[in-house]
């Protein structure tokens, strides 16, 4: 890892556990260079890293402020987010849980209208996963991206893979109990059903279905309310 990118990590880390603030005053160049054995030019690089994706806003002469990402990020906050491991919070991933509801219906339903062929082969699949939560895990990861590739609109799956790292680990954690993984299976019918006849507004609704009822089952496994 370049030591740009390692300072940023670290200096984003000590926002998000609330180490720094909204409406503070970040540290100077001068002590943060200090602070990690750098010289002042690649602290300024990190400084113009944090203000292009809403972590701070840089006043000529002055130290930088700290803001509320929540109000001033945009989608390279999200993607920071995601990329922590134990500093994710814990109403973070219920929101991006309910942003995937809104864009999974949508590209379904697209996908279904577009491209049935190419999801009925996907889903095809699904009868092939061993049963077991890594399986799994991989295999929706893999649907997801198949059924927002087959929507004439590419933005969905830009979107998607930002998320790859945390979906690849809180589907592990998801997919641990059985009966999450019996209600996917039959999920996985349900839409092949609603494909077979090429229903786009049947397939949209079976999503948000079960979208609803997966963050249910998600806040009862990790206690989140």
């Amino acid at each position: 890892m370049r030591i740009t990118d390692k300072i940023e990590k670290l200096l984003i880390q000590k926002i998000i556990k609330g180490e720094k603030h909204p409406g503070s005053l970040f540290p100077s160049e001068r002590e943060l260079a200090t602070e990690y054995g750098v010289g002042r030019p690649v602290i300024r690089e990190v400084l113009q890293r944090l203000e292009r994706d809403g972590w701070l806003t840089i006043r000529s002469g002055q130290r930088a402020v700290v803001n509320d990402y929540w109000k001033e990020g945009n989608l390279m906050t999200i993607v920071h987010l995601s990329a922590e491991d134990e500093n994710i919070p814990n109403h973070f991933i219920i929101h991006l849980l309910e942003v995937r509801k809104s864009l999974s219906s949508a590209y379904v339903r697209d996908a279904v209208i577009h491209q049935p062929l190419t999801v009925i082969s996907l889903l095809k699949e699904s009868e092939r996963v061993a049963d077991e939560p890594q399986a799994f895990a991989e295999y929706d990861w893999h649907l997801q991206r198949g059924l927002a590739a087959a929507s004439p609109n590419p933005i969905y799956l830009l979107i998607l893979n930002s998320f790859q790292n945390l979906y690849s680990k809180l589907a592990t954690l998801y997919f641990g109990e059985e009966t999450h993984r019996k209600a996917s299976r039959e999920y996985y019918k349900e839409l092949m059903r609603a494909c077979l006849a090429e229903d786009g507004d049947s397939a949209e609704k079976m999503v948000n279905n079960m979208m609803n009822k997966s963050i249910e089952m998600w806040q009862k496994q990790t206690n989140i309310h």
